[in-house]
Order: C-alpha cells, then sequence, then structure tokens
C-alpha cells in the first residue's frame, strides 16, 4: 500500500467540517485512502445497485441509520438524492464533525451537487495519482523513472501500463461519459485525446484541432472541458503581470498522467521513450504534475501557471502562493547552462519572484547564482523547491 500525501489533509478535515469529499479519477486510489484513514467505518457503495436502490428510495433513512457513526460513501453521484438528505443530515447534528466521506469522480452532477447543497458543511480534496515520492513508499517502491514511463495511477504502475490504459479508456468513454450525462461520441473522445497527446506542452489552439476534426472550436472548448472534468487534461494558464512585454495569452494543453500520454503515442519501453521526438515535452509535464500533486497536498491554494513572452522568453511553471511566487524550468538535459540561467535570472523582476529553480535530471543540487539555483528531479522529489 502506497502512502498517500492526501491522508494528512483528511484526516485534518475530518476533525474540521461534518463531511468530506474525496474527488478524483477513477482507479486512482480513492477509496483505499478511505479506507486505510478510518479504519473500521462502515463503507457503502453506491454503484452497487441494491444499495443505490435504497438510498434512492429513502437516502436520508440510510444517512441516520448510521447515527453519530462515521459512514464512507463511494460513488456518490450515482444517487442524486444523496445530496438534500445529506444536508438535512448534516445540520440536525452539526456539531458532529467527520460523519461523511464522500468518494466521486468530478463531474457535473458530482460538483454540482456540493456546491448547491452542501456548501459549508463540507470539505472537498482533490486525489492525484501518485507522486513519485509516493510511488517509493509501497510494497514494491519504484523510482521515479518507472513512474514517468508508466504513470501515477497505481494499477497502472505496478503492471502492463498500456493494456492497463486501454481499458480504462474504453471504460471511460463507452460507459462512464454517457452516465455523467455527456453526450460525447467515444472514437470522437479517442481521436481528441490522441491529439492532444500530440500536442502535449504546447500552446493550446482549439481552432486549429477543430479544423484538424472537422468540427468547430466550440466543440473543441466543450469536449476538453468535459476532459479536465474527469482528470485527464490540464490546461496551464499564463500568468499576467504589467511588465510593459508582449505576453502569450493562450494556455498550454497537457495530458496529466504521464502514462496516458505515453500509451496514446504508443511509447512501451524506456528505449521508445528515449528515442521518441516527444520526450522533452513529456519530461516537461511529468515533472509538472509531480510537483502540484506535491503543492497541492501542501499548499491546497497555490495556483499554478507558466509564463511566455512574445519574444520567446519562457518560464514553463510558476506556483503562485499568494505570498510569493516560485518560477520553475524544466530541463530534459542539465539546466545549468549559460543561457538557461541567464534566462531565469531575467524573469525574476518580471515575475517578481525572490528565487527560482531548474530542474534536471542530474544529480544534486547546486547554486547557480543568487536566488537561482537546479536540482535534480530525485532532489526535487525529497522536498524541494
Amino acid at each position: 500500500m502506497f502512502e498517500r500525501l492526501a491522508a494528512t489533509a483528511l484526516r485534518d478535515s475530518a476533525d474540521r467540517f461534518p463531511a468530506v469529499a474525496i474527488l478524483g479519477a477513477r482507479q486512482v486510489g480513492k477509496t483505499t485512502l478511505a479506507r486505510a484513514t478510518f479504519p473500521g467505518v462502515a463503507y457503502r457503495d453506491l454503484e452497487d445497485p441494491r444499495t443505490a436502490q435504497r438510498f434512492r428510495d429513502d437516502a436520508r433513512f440510510q444517512l441516520d441509520a448510521a447515527a453519530d457513526a462515521p459512514l464512507i460513501l463511494d460513488e456518490a453521484q450515482a444517487v442524486p438524492e444523496l445530496f438534500q438528505a445529506l444536508r438535512g443530515a448534516i445540520d440536525a447534528r452539526r456539531a458532529a464533525r467527520g460523519r461523511f466521506v464522500l468518494l466521486g469522480s468530478a463531474q457535473p452532477a458530482l460538483v454540482r451537487g456540493i456546491a448547491e447543497s452542501l456548501a459549508g458543511r463540507i470539505a472537498v480534496i482533490e486525489l492525484d495519482p501518485l507522486a513519485a515520492c509516493e510511488a517509493a513508499t509501497g510494497d514494491r517502491p519504484f523510482d521515479w523513472r518507472a513512474v514517468w514511463l508508466r504513470g501515477g495511477f497505481p494499477d497502472a504502475l505496478r503492471g502492463a501500463f498500456r493494456e492497463w490504459w486501454e481499458a480504462y479508456l474504453r471504460m471511460l468513454l463507452e460507459r462512464d461519459l454517457p452516465q455523467y450525462g455527456v453526450a460525447a461520441d467515444p472514437l470522437f473522445m479517442r481521436r481528441l485525446l490522441t491529439m492532444l497527446a500530440h500536442q502535449h506542452g504546447g500552446l493550446f489552439n482549439a481552432s486549429a484541432v477543430g479544423s484538424s476534426l472537422g468540427v468547430s472550436y466550440h466543440t473543441i472548448r466543450r469536449h476538453v472541458d468535459v476532459l479536465e472534468s474527469v482528470f485527464l487534461v490540464r490546461r496551464l494558464a499564463p500568468y499576467f503581470r504589467n511588465v510593459g512585454k508582449r505576453l502569450v495569452k493562450a494556455p498550454k494543453v497537457y495530458l496529466r498522467d504521464s502514462g496516458l500520454l505515453h500509451h496514446l503515442l504508443n511509447i512501451t519501453t524506456f528505449e521508445d521513450l528515449a528515442n521518441h521526438p516527444s520526450r522533452g515535452a513529456s519530461w516537461e509535464g511529468f515533472v509538472i504534475e509531480d510537483i502540484l500533486r506535491r503543492e497541492r497536498a501542501a499548499r491546497p491554494a497555490t495556483q499554478p501557471y507558466f509564463w511566455r513572452t512574445a519574444a520567446g522568453a519562457e518560464i514553463d511553471l510558476i506556483l503562485d502562493r499568494g505570498s510569493e511566487r516560485v518560477p520553475i524550468e524544466i530541463k530534459i538535459g542539465r539546466g545549468d547552462d549559460g543561457r538557461t540561467v541567464r534566462a531565469v535570472r531575467d524573469a525574476l523582476s518580471d515575475i517578481d519572484a525572490a528565487r527560482a529553480w531548474v530542474v534536471d535530471q542530474a544529480a544534486g543540487i547546486e547554486l547557480l547564482g543568487p536566488n537561482l539555483a537546479r536540482a535534480g528531479f530525485s532532489e526535487v522529489t525529497a522536498g524541494t523547491p
């Protein structure tokens, strides 16, 4: 079993709120995390037909039957009637904390139910796939290279990741999305995902993608919204400050899990990855996601951005922590060359940042001058930046 960074936040939230929701992609480990964090707590799977029917018939009765004992409700989006009943059950014993733990895939009905019925009553925790430091804690520890190739979904990491991803995509596109109320052709969604895989790390141009697929940019945006809602895609927004420079305003697009990216690009082995033209973009996306997975556990309010000027100056990731901004440049080779150092140092004043990091695959941490350091990825997973 892997030690998850979100476990501490989950316990803290259960001590402060009547209910906690764990949102995340299917098979990311939500149920395992909840049951490991709250051993012995009653568990109800709302995708089980008989259990779901009991909650549809009288959800409030099922909740009250637990009295003040905690209850884990898995796949909460399967029973929309649950949310109004939860509001009444929570308000009847408002002082009780950690009574309900809801698990579910983030999709419109679930998010709407939480926002409309449970605002102020529930804490929301987003569970990501495994970060490299989490993968190193299991019964079969993996190093970051394995996580980069196979991705962070536990079952994909343990086995034949491409077979796992093919089955996962078929289930998601053919079964889950229609159940979520999303009218999307599975073949079209698969083609869109494959195109996004080839644009991974690049600027997102919905018009260009739509032209290639024979649909409008409105259709592309709507479908990418769906893929974001099920945690497959990330659109990384550009960072803006009034610095007198022309800045790129389009977002960058990434597939959030490197295993999915490599499956869609037909990458099976490290040799395939080493020789693939998307190797650098894959590395960039992998490091960004790994940093954000750890950042979310430590500082949930952090907002991620990238920065690029029309002249070509760029920072791959900016962590906006409110009180500070941390620029991070990501390199597939060594990141201590003079050009990279000058570009990152020049960006500090434009971004209003006090320090910056360059992340590469080399070992160790070294200072590259005032307020700038290079860190190998293994050191990054251990706690920096």
